[in-house]
């Protein structure tokens, strides 16, 4: 009972000393209205304690983790103001698309507050991925690209992307192999292979975005998925797919018509005979 008692207390002095106070009509001489002037059912640390931080608006967690706002604006006015910032992606998704440099921008958040922020944010999105990749299989493309697509379609840069699958088709874990242009001269299925064998993946997915938002397939995709496809089927690593991932759309390579057509085992040998040597003529260590 005396543990109980602190508790409450502590919670007692939190509340007291957190300003997540509002403006509102009373009083009339314009002062700023603490927390006691809200309705007990609306302030964000007593309607969290009684009922869950599930019943929580947007705004009300955000203003939770802010815990203060500025002068003439309080925490939860400042965390409405952040949500609204970023019309592409509104809401607490804005706040992941967003640099530590512009949250910096608003007035009330330092480095620290922002930082914190974008933390959160990559806690939530990994925390979001991590429940939907337990209860899924990796075997169909629309599903695929479902996963990554909020990841890779804001990207303003192409990334190539591993994804390591064990025999049922869960992913064991992924991997950025190249930042930049994704091009097929510059990426040797060597190192695919070498992070898929560390991670014992019994089959990979290659994906890749198109930071112009329209993922069609270039020539440099299709030698690049052929080379990794043949060098697959030489070190016993499937290549289920490439999938390419444009503006909330997204092509399976699998499904185009190159995938079916029948390849000699003399073309997978000089495939992985070329990718042996850089572009200067030096084979690798």
């Amino acid at each position: 009972m005396v543990l109980y008692a602190d508790r409450a207390e502590n919670f007692r002095y939190t509340m007291k000393n957190t300003d997540l106070s509002v403006n509102c009509a009373e009083p009339s001489n314009g002062t700023l209205c603490t927390m006691k002037h809200m309705p007990k059912e609306e302030r964000p640390y007593e309607k969290c304690f009684e009922h869950g931080a599930e019943s929580l608006t947007d705004a009300e967690l955000l203003a939770v983790i802010l815990r203060t706002g500025v002068k003439g604006e309080s925490a939860l006015e400042l965390s409405r103001k952040i949500l609204s910032l970023n019309r592409e992606a509104s809401g607490l998704l804005g706040i992941y698309h967003m640099s530590i440099s512009d949250l910096t921008k608003v007035k009330g958040l330092g480095r620290v507050k922002a930082i914190q922020l974008k933390c959160i944010a990559e806690l939530s999105r990994r925390i979001a991925r991590a429940t939907f990749s337990e209860g899924i299989s990796f075997k169909e493309p629309e599903t695929v690209a479902k996963y990554y697509m909020e990841e890779l379609r804001h990207l303003e840069q192409e990334i190539l992307l591993l994804a390591m699958l064990n025999s049922k088709g869960r992913l064991l874990k992924d991997q950025v192999i190249s930042k930049g242009t994704v091009r097929a001269s510059l990426i040797s299925p060597r190192e695919i292979f070498i992070e898929a064998l560390r991670n014992q993946a019994v089959s990979i997915i290659l994906l890749h975005n198109h930071p112009s938002g329209d993922p069609t397939p270039s020539r440099e995709d299709i030698v690049l998925t052929q080379r990794v496809r043949k060098a697959g089927a030489i070190v016993g690593i499937e290549l289920l797919d490439h999938i390419i991932i444009g503006d909330c759309q997204a092509v399976s390579m699998r499904e185009q018509a190159f995938w079916h057509m029948k390849e000699s085992v003399r073309g997978s040998l000089d495939v992985i005979s070329e990718d042996l040597w850089d572009r200067s003529g030096n084979g690798y260590d």
